[in-house]
């Protein structure tokens, strides 16, 4: 397909220069636009081998211009061949940069998915966040695998992520990949993925398998719990003379490139790596196969964004909203609880525990620097070395976890205690495992147009930490936590007093054309007095899940499960005191004020409820406001009660909806419904959409 027009449309659209964007023959026809890094081109030579995406390019470009016209910090990156036909294509979202900007220091490429009919690699940037969670950096079709074409990709990729290299990435083994990752990547270490190894494997040593079966167990445990590059050896020469696989030619080309994928030869940097197992799963498991079109696999990598969102949400109500239960009364032990996310700290105290059946024994140094030898008590043949630097608080030992894995490691921790140092130093801990990790917005994220998906985080991550130290000092003494709980509440006063202040919108009826409801979904116009601030925001017209036949379509019945009332029993003295409650059935959702500032603008929701109360087949429907200022305490509330809803004794959960209503005569109006957990998971991931937008 030719795609030359329609690029060249989008270009000129975001203000790319021509200069910026000639390829081939291919030339913008307006010269003096703005210069934007946003639907970027490319140029390849003749392919090595001539792949297609046939009509469904254009499809490709439908939704890429849609995702761009919702969200400004959208990018994409298009490559053409000498015939002006789709190569290679890339694109990030605006979470996907943001989420590069806080944990891009590891990065794993994967290009093994084959998702679609065309056989065209499926190639995601991703890495791990401060949950130990997998997170997406970016995404690539690839219809041409040649050096040129991965110079190119990771080029644009790093341009998407404001040109910061990774410390670390991790590949699969392609040589075309290799040598672009040496002249995009100079000063990154890069790691072939050694699952990649051990799956190859399964193939080449199949027959082997089926004779031995315990190949692939000592093959496994040999590279991934080798802890030094002898003992790797060591156990790779055991494992030949075991099943006797000396004259082998894979395992010996293997062996021979082992410095380029043994995990024991990379610990000393930076892979973000919590357990032997990471790596073995993709983002899009579950979610992608051979036989997903191109339309449905859109529609399902939404879906996968949705899910990894919903999943952080949680993980960090989980965190925030818990209290670690503490094994020892180290003060270091305190202070990690209080700074690491509840799945980072939980591993630190793993190896602070172990600390208790290791020895340290000073065999060098009276001076500042010390070597210590440590050894579990039961192994003392297992040593291993640490050098300690009092003066600066500076350790250093053998196994490298922390250089690893950015978590310190039981060795390190003994020596500590057997020197008394009771504090964790502030240069072993990393703010990317911390409950902190994005509370702070850089330049590079400000010139990136994504203040809008990050801001209001960082404002709610920050009032946590501050509520939290109001916390400690104030729970001392009684003195300390009455002015702390006088100072709260002052405090509450004053934010209610100025979100009434942020939700005074200009009406509708006094709107300039610039402020009007442009795509024309949403022709209705809602006064003032209609809604304003509530608790719950609902589902956009559009729904999350892409797919071009559902542009438009009512929300009703396209993800939401069917719901059965459930009768909910009152607490009285009378035994049938039941009451059927009303039950949420459909949402939509329009954007007012969407190009004035961020504090004016307001998402206008409405919301169906199935009232059973009323009649079997009644509905009635409820218009709310909601602003950006009530926006990430609902997130959360919705979160922690989506986690509740995830036990089986939990089906549903009744929410109480208090609205302000200047039409009655209270000023209130309340609104009750019960919702399941697939329904709140859709709500959740709504809400995600409409902190985006707002």
């Amino acid at each position: 397909m030719d795609v030359s027009t329609d690029v060249c449309g989008l270009v000129d659209g975001n203000h790319t220069s021509c200069d910026a964007t000639r390829v081939g023959n291919i030339s913008c026809v307006e010269p003096n636009h703005l210069v934007r890094n946003i639907g970027s081109l490319g140029y390849v030579g003749p392919p090595s081998q001539r792949r297609t995406l046939g009509r469904d390019a254009q499809n490709l470009l439908n939704y890429f211009k849609k995702m761009q016209a919702e969200n400004p910090g959208f990018y994409y990156a298009i490559q053409l061949d000498d015939d002006n036909r789709m190569t290679n294509v890339f694109w990030a979202d605006a979470r996907s940069r943001t989420a590069y900007n806080h944990f891009g220091d590891a990065v794993i490429f994967d290009t093994m998915y084959r998702p679609n009919q065309y056989q065209v690699p499926f190639a995601p940037f991703t890495g791990i966040n401060h949950h130990g969670q997998m997170v997406l950096f970016g995404c690539a079709l690839l219809l041409d695998e040649s050096e040129l074409s991965f110079t190119w990709l990771f080029r644009t990729w790093l341009s998407a992520m404001n040109g910061r290299p990774p410390v670390s990435i991790t590949t699969d083994q392609d040589r075309a990949i290799q040598a672009a990752v040496a002249q995009v990547f100079p000063e990154t270490r890069h790691c072939i993925c050694k699952w990649h190894i051990l799956r190859e494997g399964q193939e080449r040593l199949a027959h082997v398998y089926l004779a031995h079966p315990s190949l692939y167990g000592d093959l496994y445990s040999c590279i991934n719990f080798s802890e030094s590059i002898e003992d790797f050896k060591s156990s790779w020469s055991t494992l030949l003379d075991k099943y006797n696989l000396h004259k082998n030619e894979w395992l010996l080309a293997v062996y021979n490139a082992r410095k380029q994928w043994a995990p024991v030869y990379f610990r000393d940097t930076f892979f973000a790596s919590l357990s032997s197992k990471q790596g073995v799963n993709s983002f899009f498991d579950g979610y992608v196969n051979q036989q997903t079109t191109i339309p449905l696999f859109f529609k399902q990598y939404q879906r996968a964004l949705e899910h990894s969102l919903e999943r952080e949400i949680e993980a960090d109500c989980d965190t925030n909203c818990t209290t670690p239960v503490l094994k020892t009364a180290s003060p270091m032990e305190q202070l990690a609880a209080n700074l690491y996310t509840k799945k980072i700290f939980s591993k630190f105290q793993e190896e602070l525990v172990e600390t208790f059946v290791y020895t340290a024994n000073k065999i060098e140094g009276d001076g500042i620097v010390s070597k210590y030898r440590v050894a579990k008590y039961e192994h003392d043949h297992k040593a291993y070395y640490v050098m300690l630097n009092v003066s600066e608080m500076k350790a250093n030992c053998t196994c490298l976890m922390f250089e690893y894995s950015g978590i310190l490691c039981r060795h390190i921790l003994t020596v500590f205690t057997v020197t008394n140092v009771l504090t964790l130093p502030s240069h072993y801990i990393l703010k990317r495992w911390t409950k902190s990790a994005k509370s702070c917005v850089g330049l590079d994220e400000q010139n990136a147009n994504l203040q809008g998906i990050e801001t209001l985080t960082t404002r709610f991550n920050n009032l946590c930490w501050e509520a939290f130290k109001l916390a400690e000092e104030g729970a001392v003494v009684p003195e300390t936590y009455n002015a702390a709980i006088n100072t709260l509440r002052e405090a509450g006063k004053k934010i209610s007093f100025a979100k009434k202040n942020v939700a005074k919108v200009t009406p509708p009826g006094s709107l300039t054309s610039g402020n009007s409801h442009e795509d024309g979904s949403q022709k209705n116009t809602y006064p003032v007095s209609d809604m304003v601030p509530s608790l719950w925001p609902w589902q956009d017209a559009v729904p999350p899940c892409f797919n071009l036949n559902d542009i438009e379509t009512p929300l009703t019945d396209l993800n939401q499960p069917s719901m059965v009332p459930t009768s909910i029993h009152q607490d009285t003295d009378h035994p049938d005191c039941t009451v059927v409650l009303t039950y949420f059935k459909s949402m939509t959702w329009v954007i007012e004020n969407k190009k004035a500032i961020e504090a004016c603008k307001v998402a206008v929701i409405n919301l169906k409820l199935h009232d059973y109360g009323m009649n079997p087949s009644g509905e009635s429907e409820v218009q709310f406001r909601l602003t950006k200022v009530t926006l990430e305490p609902m997130l959360r509330s919705m979160a922690y009660i989506s986690q509740q809803l995830s036990t089986p004794v939990n089906r549903v959960a009744v929410i109480n909806l208090k609205l302000q209503d200047t039409n009655t005569a209270s000023g209130e109006k309340e609104v009750k419904f019960q919702v399941s957990r697939d329904t709140l998971g859709s709500m959740l991931r709504s809400m995600a959409r409409i902190r985006e937008q707002l």
